[in-house]
């Protein structure tokens, strides 16, 4: 699952929920956001492979609950994630990483 951010049609809270859904919490993920402005949730994390990405949210670490089903269903979780990616593209308050939202 992608989200194009410069998409008002593919950038909605509907498609960020279903973003969020579409990997379990069994591994760590990372929304990351490229510089095309399409975002998708990573399996990879931290600083690795880094180039072509404009930003990327915090580490979300496994058995959390902030990615999966039930992630996608906290609708005060959803409005997070979408507003820290709407606050930061398409220049990042905060540079490449973002752990406040």
């Amino acid at each position: 699952m992608k989200v194009n951010l410069e998409d008002p049609d593919s950038f909605t809270l509907e498609n960020v929920r279903k973003l969020i859904a579409s990997k379990d919490d069994s591994e760590h993920r990372q929304i990351r956001v490229t510089k095309t402005g399409v975002a998708f949730l990573s399996d990879e994390v931290g600083n690795i492979n880094t180039d072509g990405l404009a930003f990327r949210l915090e580490t979300f670490s496994a058995g959390n609950g902030y990615t999966g089903e039930e992630a996608s269903k906290d609708e005060d979780w959803v409005k997070r994630v979408y507003k820290a990616l709407s606050d930061n593209w398409p220049e990042s308050r905060f540079g490449s990483y973002v752990d406040v939202f």
